[in-house]
């Protein structure tokens, strides 16, 4: 069977974009290798509706409504993709596809420092908008790793008048970044931090390399943000570097350079939130359709 679409990550961007092309009445198979990015979290935020809602009961629901309009979903991982559309996976099942959506999304790579990755998505965060407000009025910590973390400093300050920058490694802040970190009330901590401290899976605070112990509430880390791309490289294409890690190119649809393959989500878009990721999988799917109408159009005026 070859399908209309094949939508490869079940994520929000493919399961949204999975449901919007069902309801077009498409054939469409979703692969998803089931290693979500968010897993780690308690809860997501900013979706209207679904505030809080757990990452396992988001994607439960999200498969139900693939499902529900006659989508089929494997557990699988794809292995590689071909310019034929043709996809292979792992195990050695092949399916091929008139379009391919991909939404593989990004993996965090954090700052090496012992007791943190343990706290990734708990004690350990990242966004202020997705989880600012639970560690509203609480002792945060910002781990700095390069000179962004000035900007982060004072955007976490806007959640807690407690809030420390530890430098760690990266450039020391010039005088006028110094006199604005004071201004806020930023506490500056110059020496290397050396681990994040856990008690009973909650983070107590961070040791520095001379020994000394800051106790905090929440650590706020930059991770690079590396776009889940190997598979893309069998099409040509490649992952390119931004300000935030790399990603794959694409028009504002989601078109990627490779015709018949549309990227959408974390993947292509490293700032992309659970909604706009959801977003962006709706709007690929719908220009995917429309691609497909006038391959249709076409073929019946050469009838």
């Amino acid at each position: 069977m070859t399908y209309d679409v094949i939508v490869i990550g079940g994520g929000p961007a493919g399961m949204s974009a999975a449901v919007a092309l069902g309801r077009a009445l498409r054939t469409v198979l979703l692969v998803d290798a089931a290693a979500p990015r968010n897993a780690p979290a308690d809860g997501i935020h900013n979706y209207l509706t679904r505030d809080g809602t757990p990452p396992a009961e988001f994607r439960a629901l999200g498969r139900a409504e693939v499902t529900r309009y006659g989508g089929e979903i494997i557990e699988a991982t794809v292995a590689t993709a071909t310019a034929d559309l043709r996809v292979t996976l792992t195990d050695g099942r092949e399916f091929r596809a008139r379009r391919l959506l991909v939404t593989t999304g990004l993996t965090d790579e954090l700052p090496d420092i012992p007791g943190l990755r343990e706290q990734w998505g708990r004690g350990v965060l990242h966004c202020p908008y997705c989880h600012g407000y639970e560690v509203r009025d609480q002792a945060i910590g910002i781990i700095a790793s390069s000179p962004m973390a000035l900007h982060h400093a004072q955007l976490w300050r806007q959640w807690s008048k407690d809030v420390v920058l530890f430098q760690h490694t990266a450039p020391a802040p010039d005088p006028a970044q110094a006199t604005a970190l004071a201004a806020r009330g930023i506490r500056l901590v110059t020496t290397k931090v050396a681990e994040v401290m856990s008690s009973e899976e909650r983070l107590t605070g961070v040791r520095l390399t001379d020994g000394t112990v800051i106790a905090r509430n929440a650590v706020v880390v930059a991770p690079r943000f590396t776009a889940n791309a190997g598979l893309l490289t069998s099409l040509g294409l490649e992952a390119v570097e931004n300000d935030f890690g790399s990603s794959i190119a694409a028009d504002p649809t989601g078109r990627t350079a490779v015709p018949g393959v549309w990227v959408a989500g974390n993947v292509a878009d490293p700032m992309a939130q659970v909604v706009s990721a959801a977003a962006a999988g709706l709007q690929a799917a719908a220009v995917l359709n429309m691609d497909l109408v006038g391959e249709e159009v076409d073929r019946a005026l050469a009838c």
